[in-house]
């Protein structure tokens, strides 16, 4: 039973009395009876102990059951928030090691073949390993660590949404016109890594932003 009222009204049922009967026992109107049972009063303290009697319980058993089980449930609504913190946070850990390893990989593409005059196949080859693992990892934590969204969470995602198609349009117009002047389509393309940089970044504030608000 989730209150008094319900558990009021059990209890009268068990014993198979009706509400003028209990009230007329109690030397209480009936509207009084129903209105213990509905929740809209509570037993006045004189009524108490009779009632009691007459149900065959002690105040203990009517009462500090009510309350351990009003504790239970507080206590399952809470571990159920603390879980969804916990979720939260190994999700942003999870995308902010793939918004790393991301950075990584544009560093390295940057330096192995210049620099390191490294074989341009075996660099590439690095650099798509590691935005693969990259990849991976933000596909798993979104998978193994879902949540089900509040109404002001699915607000959230809408704006970072429409934030993100309105980058992209922005990224396509500076990666057209850069690769048509310089011709360079082997290197413009990095445009689109660093582009989805900005799009787990993005995401990255959003969920922090929320585990802020819960909190």
């Amino acid at each position: 039973m989730n209150n008094l009222g319900e558990r009021l009204y059990k209890l009268r049922k068990n014993i198979k009395l009706s509400q003028e009967e209990v009230a007329e026992k109690l030397n209480v109107t009936r509207q009084t009876v129903s209105k213990w049972e509905t929740d809209q009063s509570m037993p006045d303290l004189d009524k108490v102990a009779p009632l009691c009697e007459l149900y065959g319980i002690t105040p203990n058993e009517l009462f500090i059951e009510l309350k351990d089980k009003e504790i239970s449930k507080n206590a399952e609504s809470h571990g159920d928030l603390e879980d969804e913190r916990f979720k939260t946070g190994k999700k942003a850990k999870g995308i902010a090691i793939s918004v790393g390893l991301f950075f990584l990989s544009v560093v390295w593409i940057m330096i192995a073949i210049p620099v390191m005059n490294m074989n341009p196949i075996v660099a590439s080859s690095i650099f798509l390993l590691i935005c693969g693992i990259a990849t991976g990892i933000i596909i798993y934590v979104c998978i193994r660590y879902k949540k089900v969204k509040t109404p002001e969470e699915t607000d959230m995602d809408k704006l970072r949404n429409q934030i993100s198609h309105i980058v992209a349009i922005i990224v396509t117009i500076i990666y057209l016109i850069i690769s048509f002047k310089t011709m360079a389509w082997h290197l413009t393309w990095i445009i689109w890594v660093l582009f989805g940089l900005f799009e787990e970044i993005l995401k990255l504030i959003f969920m922090l932003r929320s585990s802020k608000d819960e909190k």
